[in-house]
């Protein structure tokens, strides 16, 4: 999860559960990222260039990371004990080439979604010829008051609903 132009890039990172993820700071400025996050809870102190330890997400869940630096900075680690997971491209398709025939429940999350939450959009059935299936994904936008376009509402609010799953 790279820092760049003062944003996280990705925006939003999908691993599987115990991956040790790496946080570069491309930018010719430190940062300071952390999470208070249910799912992992780290701070990585002011630096420059990569840190020497990776973070391992050994938690299924949402990881709101930000950097106490830079308010605006938000980024989302989408942690997953499945193994089948992708985030999507531009506009919002994905590819699960190696998925088996079978039933599966599929799960949608978006830093929209009411409450944070992931939701099951429905059940695939995959045959051994594949499948192409859309589904829609309920979200939540924020209001639009000249006060609350700030980007450290945006910010304050991922992390409170975080603060509060955890409770």
């Amino acid at each position: 999860m790279d820092q760049r132009s003062q944003q996280f890039d990705p925006t939003v990172l999908a691993v599987r559960s115990a991956t040790a993820v790496v946080f570069p700071n491309s930018d010719h400025i430190r940062h300071q990222v952390y999470s208070s996050s249910p799912a992992k809870r780290f701070e990585l102190r002011l630096y420059q260039g990569t840190p020497s330890e990776p973070v391992v997400f050994d938690q299924p869940g949402v990881v709101v990371l930000g950097c106490n630096i830079h308010d605006w900075m938000r980024g989302y680690g989408y942690v997953a004990d499945d193994p089948w997971f992708a985030v999507t491209d531009e506009q919002g398709r994905l590819s699960l080439d190696q998925l088996p025939a079978g039933s599966f429940t599929a799960t949608l999350w978006h830093p929209q979604a009411p409450d944070m939450l992931p939701q099951a959009v429905g059940e695939v059935q995959v045959s051994e010829a594949g499948i192409e299936q859309r589904f829609t994904l309920a979200m939540q936008l924020p209001a639009t008051t000249p006060s609350q376009n700030a980007p450290q509402s945006a910010f304050g609010d991922a992390f409170k609903k975080a603060l509060d799953a955890a409770k």
